[in-house]
C-alpha cells in the first residue's frame, strides 16, 4: 500500500475509534495536556503584540507536529495516523451533546436545555428561548463538525499523524487565544488566522458532502452558501452552517451574545427558525457526514492496495 492509501485507511480507522470509543479521558487527553503546556509558554512569551503571538503559533503547531511525528515513528504510518485522527476528532462527543440537548427541549425542559448549552457554544443562554437554543445547537453542529471531523480526516489524509495533529494544535490555539478579547486581539491573531486558512477547504469539504447527502436540496446549499456565507464574520463557519441551513430548509444566525458582547449576526437561509426535529435531523445529517467520509477513505485505500499489489512471479 502506497503512503496514500496507508494514510486513508489510518483517517478511516480514526474516526471509527472516535465512533465506538470517544475522545480519551480528559486527565489523559493528549490535547488538554497540550492546553496546559500552551498556557505555560503563553504565561512566558505574551505581549500585545502581533510578532510574540506568531511565535506563539509557531511553537504550537511544531508541538502537535513533532508529536505527530512522534506516533509515526512508533507505531507506523497507518496506525500513527488512525491513533491522530482519534485525538484530534471529536465528533461522537459533538453528536452526544447535542442529543442531551434536544432530550430537554422535547421534554420542554428549557432551563435544562439552557444549562446544557455552554458545553456545547460560548454565547450567553439565558435570553434564548427554545428556537435560539434550537439554532445555536445547529450551528454548533455544523461548524464544530469542520473542525472536529472533517478537518482531522482531510489533514489526516494529506499529512498523516503530523497533519492531524497540527491542525487539533491550530484549532485549540484558536479557542485559547484566537477569539476577539483586548488581551488576545494582536497576541491571538496569528492562532485566528491560521485556524482560519486550516479550515479552508475542510468547511468547503463539509459544505459539498451535505449537498451530496441532501441531493434535493443541493441547488439550494449551492445558491444560499454563495448569497449568505460571505457576510459571516468568520470565512469558514458561515459556510458550514449555511450549508446545513439550506439542506435543512431553516433559517439560522442573528442576534446572539457571545463572551460579554452582543453581535448582529447575518441570517443563514431561508425558512422558518428551528425546532427540537430540526436538531436531530442536523444531528442525523453531520453524522452520515462522517460515514460519507469513513466510506471514500476506505474506497481510496482499496482501490490504492489493488493497484499497488504486485503479480506473482510464475515459475519458468
Amino acid at each position: 500500500m502506497s503512503a496514500l492509501g496507508s494514510r486513508a485507511l489510518g483517517v478511516a480507522l480514526g474516526l471509527l475509534l472516535d465512533r465506538t470509543l470517544g475522545e480519551p479521558p480528559t486527565r489523559w487527553h493528549p490535547v488538554a495536556r497540550f492546553g496546559t503546556a500552551m498556557q505555560a509558554v503563553e504565561g512566558r512569551l505574551y505581549a500585545d503584540s502581533r510578532p510574540r503571538g506568531v511565535l506563539h503559533a509557531a511553537i504550537g503547531v511544531g508541538l502537535g507536529a513533532g508529536g505527530g511525528l512522534l506516533l509515526r515513528r512508533t507505531l507506523g504510518p497507518t496506525a500513527s495516523t488512525a491513533a491522530a485522527v482519534w485525538i484530534a476528532g471529536a465528533g461522537r462527543m459533538l453528536r452526544s451533546t447535542a442529543a442531551d440537548i434536544e432530550r430537554h427541549l422535547v421534554a420542554d425542559d428549557l432551563d435544562g436545555a439552557r444549562a446544557a448549552l455552554p458545553s456545547l457554544v460560548g454565547r450567553d443562554p439565558s435570553a434564548l428561548d427554545s428556537s435560539g437554543v434550537c439554532a445555536a445547537v445547529v450551528e454548533s453542529l455544523a461548524e464544530n463538525t469542520v473542525d472536529a471531523v472533517v478537518a482531522p480526516a482531510l489533514w489526516g489524509l494529506v499529512g498523516g499523524a503530523p497533519g492531524a495533529l497540527a491542525h487539533r494544535a491550530t484549532n485549540t490555539m484558536d479557542a485559547m487565544v484566537g477569539h476577539r478579547s483586548p488581551r488576545h486581539l494582536r497576541y491571538g491573531w496569528a492562532s485566528a488566522r491560521l485556524d482560519d486558512g486550516m479550515a479552508w477547504v475542510p468547511a468547503r469539504a463539509l459544505a459539498a458532502l451535505v449537498a451530496a447527502l441532501a441531493p434535493s436540496r443541493a441547488a439550494e446549499v449551492a445558491r444560499l452558501v454563495r448569497r449568505d456565507a460571505p457576510a459571516h464574520p468568520s470565512p469558514n463557519a458561515g459556510v458550514a452552517e449555511t450549508a446545513v441551513a439550506a439542506a435543512l430548509g431553516v433559517e439560522l444566525g442573528g442576534p446572539l451574545s457571545y463572551a460579554g458582547r452582543v453581535e448582529d449576526r447575518p441570517r443563514l437561509g431561508d425558512g422558518p427558525r428551528p425546532v427540537p426535529a430540526d436538531v436531530n435531523r442536523a444531528r442525523r445529517l453531520v453524522d452520515h457526514a462522517e460515514l460519507a467520509l469513513v466510506g471514500a477513505c476506505l474506497a481510496v485505500a482499496a482501490t490504492d492496495a489493488l493497484l499497488t499489489r504486485r503479480p506473482r512471479r510464475t515459475a519458468p
